[in-house]
């Protein structure tokens, strides 16, 4: 994987940082991850669930395809710890809305996907 592993955010743009062999650096992302509020893009509760959307400041991508910053979790309830990940602020936010609206719906968080 040739993308950078670590990134905080200026807004809501992602700024990758590359903190190897950089003490320094290191320190700097782990001070701005610190606040939690200016990372979290959304959380909303339906029912008994909580739906939350992050910033993760880790690249958790593992594959081909672009970094994936971003995280929607679901707590709670049927799908009690399914999740996706995203590139971006918008789209994880798209991502976020999507979900609470099929849970409010009574659907599963995430269309199935067929085989």
């Amino acid at each position: 994987m040739d993308e950078p592993r670590y990134a905080y955010l200026e807004g809501h743009e992602v700024v990758p940082l590359d903190i190897s062999g950089r003490d320094e650096a290191l320190r700097e992302w782990a001070r701005r991850f610190e606040d939690t509020e200016t990372r979290r893009v959304a959380v909303d509760e339906v029912g008994d669930v909580r739906v939350s959307t992050v910033f993760l400041g880790i690249n958790h991508q593992h594959y081909a395809g672009p970094p994936l910053w971003f995280e929607t979790m679901v707590f709670g309830g049927d799908f009690d710890q399914e999740m996706d990940r995203y590139p971006t602020w918008e789209s994880a936010k798209a991502g976020h809305d999507e979900v609470v609206r099929r849970l409010k719906e009574g659907l599963a968080p995430w269309e199935e996907e067929e085989a």
